[in-house]
Parts: C-alpha cells; structure tokens; sequence
C-alpha cells in the first residue's frame, strides 16, 4: 500500500512540475510561441525574437527591427575598432575597412572594442550589440552566417558598456575577444561589422519603440595568409 501511494505522489508531482514548465514558458512569452499540432498536448515551437539578422530571416541588417534615432552619429566619437588582442594594435586600414589575416589552421584572437568618447553634453550608450556577417549567406538555409570555410566562436555579441581597456581610457566601451581560424576550404572574403550603441528598452512585441539606437556598418577583409 505505501509502495502505491509513494509511485501516485511522485507521479502528481512530475505532472504539477510539467504543467508548471509549459505555462511559464507559454505565458512569459505568449506572442513568441506557437502550438504545433492541435494534438500537441501543450508543446510549443519556438519561435526566433529579435528576428536574428541573417541567421532565421532575411532581414539584411538591424534596422528591420530597430530604428536609427539616436544621438551618437558623429563618427569622430564614435569608437568602432577592431584590434589584434596580443599586440591591442587596430586592424584598421586608411579606407576604414578592418584586415584580419590568418594563417590557415591556426587561430587568432581579436578584440572588438564599441563605443563613445566621453562626452558630457550626450547621454552615454549603455548597450553595444555587434554581429559580424557574411552578406552572401543571407536568406540561406545555414545556421552559421560567418564566412563559409572559416570557424569562429563568437560572431555577435549585445553587452553593456564599462570595459576597461588600455588606451582607451577616456571612452565609454565595451571589449570582448573573437577567436577565428581558417579552416582548409577557407577563402579570402569580405564580411560586414554590423553594429549599433543603444539606451534604453525595446518593447515587447514592437523594438522600435522605447529605445534610442544608432546603426553602424564596417567592412572587415578576412584573408588567408599565405606560408612563408
């Protein structure tokens, strides 16, 4: 009798703990979810928001979502640099294109540092959020949107500015390593830096509203550096 009562307790609790599950999830984000069978028994599938540019739609960059209104488009405060994290040397050419060279099979790590000079008369953005892309791969069927032959453990990224980074003692920043390596079917290509500062919070359900942002676009060369 007591085996039965402890098999009947334990099964009340796994279903109360299930049902508890599925309604959090359903009810935290209701808009985002959707039943996929009428015989689903409460399984949803979920359903990609933000619209992840370039990874699950075709949207080209983040202004599908988000507006460009904010106050940080002068670009002579604006910090958008790339260096190499050994030597903290830019990877910025005269054109404002960024060089990242590597060997084949061997990984670099690099250092994307966003942000602002400080700047009193402007509020300071807060939130940086970066992806570096591969135009190409838009609309396509693959998960990964970086270039195609190349590995990277990190292509976007969205954090909050504070970063303590030397040489950039005066500024507003965020820094944060990216390692790449080309792979044996790697190519020379070019990618795109997308980024934008922003301040504030988007609304559910609607990202332009409630939010101040600023949309920047970099080019980046990867190139595959030949063997001595």
């Amino acid at each position: 009798m007591k085996a039965k009562i402890v098999i009947l307790m334990t099964l009340v609790s796994v279903i109360v703990t299930f049902n508890t599950v599925i309604k959090q999830q359903v009810f935290q984000h209701p808009e985002f979810r959707k039943s996929s069978s009428p015989l689903s028994f409460g399984i949803n599938t979920a359903y990609a928001y933000p619209p992840a540019v370039g990874i699950l739609s075709t949207s080209k960059n983040c202004l599908s979502c988000h507006v460009n209104n904010g106050p940080w488009k002068d670009d002579d405060k604006t910090v958008i640099d790339i260096l190499d994290s050994e030597s903290k040397k830019s990877l910025k050419q005269p054109d404002g294109s960024f060089l990242i060279e590597v060997k084949r099979g061997v990984q670099r790590t690099v250092l994307t540092v966003i942000g602002r000079k400080n700047d009193p008369s402007i509020a300071e953005p807060y939130r940086n959020a970066w992806l570096y892309i591969d135009p190409a791969t838009i609309g396509t069927s693959s998960l990964s949107k970086f270039a195609p032959g190349w590995d990277i453990n990190l292509p976007m990224s969205c954090r909050l500015a504070g970063d303590k980074l030397t040489g950039y003692e005066n500024t507003h920043i965020t820094s944060l390593p990216m390692t790449i390596q080309p792979l044996p079917n790697a190519k020379n290509t070019e990618i795109q830096l997308q980024l934008m500062l922003t301040k504030g919070e988007s609304m559910k359900g609607n990202a332009k509203e409630g939010m101040l942002g600023n949309y920047f676009e970099k080019r980046v060369n990867l190139i595959v550096e030949k063997e001595n």
